[in-house]
Protein backbone atom coordinates (compact mmCIF):
# COMPACT_ATOMS: atom_id res chain seq x y z
CA UNK A 1 0.00 0.00 0.00
CA UNK A 2 1.16 3.50 -0.77
CA UNK A 3 0.94 6.49 1.51
CA UNK A 4 0.28 8.80 -1.44
CA UNK A 5 -3.03 10.69 -1.43
CA UNK A 6 -5.53 9.81 -4.15
CA UNK A 7 -5.56 11.96 -7.27
CA UNK A 8 -7.74 15.06 -6.99
CA UNK A 9 -10.53 13.68 -9.20
CA UNK A 10 -10.51 10.11 -7.85
CA UNK A 11 -13.90 8.72 -6.77
CA UNK A 12 -14.41 8.50 -3.04
CA UNK A 13 -15.35 4.79 -3.06
CA UNK A 14 -12.09 3.79 -4.78
CA UNK A 15 -13.86 2.29 -7.80
CA UNK A 16 -11.86 4.17 -10.42
CA UNK A 17 -13.08 2.14 -13.40
CA UNK A 18 -16.74 2.80 -12.65
CA UNK A 19 -16.06 6.45 -11.88
CA UNK A 20 -14.09 6.88 -15.08
CA UNK A 21 -16.86 5.51 -17.28
CA UNK A 22 -19.59 7.49 -15.55
CA UNK A 23 -17.68 10.76 -15.69
CA UNK A 24 -16.21 10.31 -19.17
CA UNK A 25 -17.92 12.44 -21.78
CA UNK A 26 -19.32 10.48 -24.71
CA UNK A 27 -18.65 11.62 -28.24
CA UNK A 28 -21.20 12.04 -31.00
CA UNK A 29 -20.57 8.46 -32.21
CA UNK A 30 -20.01 5.46 -29.95
CA UNK A 31 -19.59 1.92 -31.24
CA UNK A 32 -21.23 -0.20 -28.51
CA UNK A 33 -20.66 -3.59 -30.12
CA UNK A 34 -20.11 -5.30 -33.45
CA UNK A 35 -21.01 -8.77 -34.65
CA UNK A 36 -21.49 -11.10 -37.59
CA UNK A 37 -25.24 -11.27 -38.18
CA UNK A 38 -25.12 -13.62 -41.17
CA UNK A 39 -22.32 -15.47 -42.95
CA UNK A 40 -22.72 -17.87 -45.83
CA UNK A 41 -20.06 -19.49 -47.98
CA UNK A 42 -20.77 -22.10 -50.61
CA UNK A 43 -18.79 -23.83 -53.33
CA UNK A 44 -21.47 -25.14 -55.69
CA UNK A 45 -19.06 -27.12 -57.88
CA UNK A 46 -16.95 -28.73 -55.15
CA UNK A 47 -14.88 -30.81 -55.31
CA UNK A 48 -14.54 -30.75 -59.13
CA UNK A 49 -13.93 -26.99 -59.25
CA UNK A 50 -10.64 -27.43 -57.40
CA UNK A 51 -9.36 -29.92 -59.98
CA UNK A 52 -10.43 -27.86 -63.00
CA UNK A 53 -9.61 -24.33 -61.79
CA UNK A 54 -6.88 -23.02 -64.10
CA UNK A 55 -7.12 -19.27 -63.54
CA UNK A 56 -7.69 -16.76 -60.79
CA UNK A 57 -11.47 -16.48 -60.30
CA UNK A 58 -13.15 -13.20 -61.28
CA UNK A 59 -14.98 -11.87 -58.24
CA UNK A 60 -18.06 -9.68 -58.59
CA UNK A 61 -18.87 -7.72 -55.46
CA UNK A 62 -22.08 -6.14 -54.25
CA UNK A 63 -22.10 -3.91 -51.20
CA UNK A 64 -24.92 -2.26 -49.32
CA UNK A 65 -25.30 -0.34 -46.09
CA UNK A 66 -28.50 -0.32 -44.05
CA UNK A 67 -29.32 1.43 -40.78
CA UNK A 68 -32.29 1.12 -38.47
CA UNK A 69 -33.11 2.47 -35.02
CA UNK A 70 -33.11 -0.09 -32.21
CA UNK A 71 -35.95 1.80 -30.50
CA UNK A 72 -38.27 4.23 -32.23
CA UNK A 73 -37.23 7.79 -31.39
CA UNK A 74 -34.00 6.66 -29.70
CA UNK A 75 -30.39 7.39 -30.55
CA UNK A 76 -29.17 3.76 -30.71
CA UNK A 77 -28.95 2.24 -34.20
CA UNK A 78 -28.00 -1.02 -35.84
CA UNK A 79 -25.89 -0.42 -38.94
CA UNK A 80 -25.32 -3.38 -41.25
CA UNK A 81 -22.68 -3.73 -43.91
CA UNK A 82 -23.86 -6.31 -46.46
CA UNK A 83 -21.31 -7.83 -48.83
CA UNK A 84 -21.84 -10.48 -51.49
CA UNK A 85 -18.94 -11.93 -53.48
CA UNK A 86 -19.65 -14.15 -56.51
CA UNK A 87 -16.56 -15.77 -58.05
CA UNK A 88 -16.41 -17.36 -61.48
CA UNK A 89 -13.72 -18.89 -63.64
CA UNK A 90 -14.08 -20.43 -67.10
CA UNK A 91 -17.83 -19.75 -66.92
CA UNK A 92 -18.22 -21.85 -63.77
CA UNK A 93 -19.26 -20.63 -60.34
CA UNK A 94 -16.34 -21.00 -57.93
CA UNK A 95 -17.88 -19.69 -54.73
CA UNK A 96 -20.56 -17.43 -53.31
CA UNK A 97 -19.86 -15.59 -50.09
CA UNK A 98 -22.41 -13.45 -48.26
CA UNK A 99 -21.69 -11.48 -45.13
CA UNK A 100 -23.86 -9.18 -43.03
CA UNK A 101 -21.64 -7.48 -40.47
CA UNK A 102 -23.31 -5.16 -37.97
CA UNK A 103 -22.56 -2.62 -35.32
CA UNK A 104 -24.71 -1.11 -32.61
CA UNK A 105 -24.01 2.62 -32.40
CA UNK A 106 -25.12 5.35 -30.04
CA UNK A 107 -25.28 8.56 -32.05
CA UNK A 108 -25.74 12.05 -30.64
CA UNK A 109 -25.72 14.46 -33.59
CA UNK A 110 -28.22 16.98 -34.94
CA UNK A 111 -30.94 15.36 -37.13
CA UNK A 112 -29.52 16.87 -40.34
CA UNK A 113 -26.20 15.06 -39.71
CA UNK A 114 -27.69 11.69 -38.77
CA UNK A 115 -27.89 10.15 -42.25
CA UNK A 116 -24.25 10.74 -43.23
CA UNK A 117 -23.06 9.50 -39.84
CA UNK A 118 -25.13 6.31 -40.15
CA UNK A 119 -24.32 5.60 -43.80
CA UNK A 120 -20.73 6.89 -44.04
CA UNK A 121 -18.97 7.02 -40.67
CA UNK A 122 -20.47 3.87 -39.11
CA UNK A 123 -19.72 1.55 -42.06
CA UNK A 124 -16.25 3.06 -42.28
CA UNK A 125 -15.63 1.76 -38.74
CA UNK A 126 -17.09 -1.68 -39.52
CA UNK A 127 -15.36 -2.19 -42.87
CA UNK A 128 -11.91 -3.42 -41.74
CA UNK A 129 -13.49 -6.18 -39.66
CA UNK A 130 -15.86 -7.27 -42.46
CA UNK A 131 -12.93 -7.21 -44.90
CA UNK A 132 -10.97 -9.59 -42.65
CA UNK A 133 -13.90 -11.98 -42.27
CA UNK A 134 -14.43 -12.16 -46.04
CA UNK A 135 -10.71 -12.73 -46.68
CA UNK A 136 -10.56 -15.47 -44.04
CA UNK A 137 -13.66 -17.32 -45.21
CA UNK A 138 -12.60 -17.36 -48.87
CA UNK A 139 -9.08 -18.49 -47.95
CA UNK A 140 -10.44 -21.15 -45.59
CA UNK A 141 -12.76 -22.26 -48.41
CA UNK A 142 -9.76 -23.19 -50.57
CA UNK A 143 -9.49 -20.07 -52.73
CA UNK A 144 -7.21 -17.04 -52.78
CA UNK A 145 -8.44 -14.58 -50.12
CA UNK A 146 -10.76 -11.85 -51.39
CA UNK A 147 -9.08 -8.63 -50.28
CA UNK A 148 -11.57 -5.80 -50.63
CA UNK A 149 -10.14 -2.48 -51.69
CA UNK A 150 -11.03 0.49 -49.49
CA UNK A 151 -14.60 1.66 -50.05
CA UNK A 152 -15.51 5.31 -50.60
CA UNK A 153 -18.58 5.37 -48.37
CA UNK A 154 -19.17 9.07 -49.13
CA UNK A 155 -19.52 8.30 -52.86
CA UNK A 156 -21.73 5.28 -52.09
CA UNK A 157 -24.01 7.42 -49.91
CA UNK A 158 -24.15 10.21 -52.49
CA UNK A 159 -25.01 7.80 -55.30
CA UNK A 160 -27.81 6.30 -53.20
CA UNK A 161 -29.16 9.77 -52.50
CA UNK A 162 -29.01 10.56 -56.23
CA UNK A 163 -30.90 7.35 -57.07
CA UNK A 164 -33.55 8.14 -54.45
CA UNK A 165 -33.96 11.70 -55.80
CA UNK A 166 -34.30 10.36 -59.35
CA UNK A 167 -36.91 7.85 -58.25
CA UNK A 168 -38.91 10.58 -56.49
CA UNK A 169 -38.55 12.88 -59.50
CA UNK A 170 -39.88 10.18 -61.85
CA UNK A 171 -42.89 9.39 -59.64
Amino acid sequence: MSDLPPPPNAPANGDSAQGATQGAPQGPLVLNMQYTKDLSFEVPGAPEIFATLREQPRVDLQLDVQARPIQEGGNVFEVSLQIRADAQADGNACFIAELVYCGIFTISVPPDQLEPVLLVECPRLLFPFARNILADVTRDGGFPPVMLAPIDFVALWQSRRGEAAATIGNA
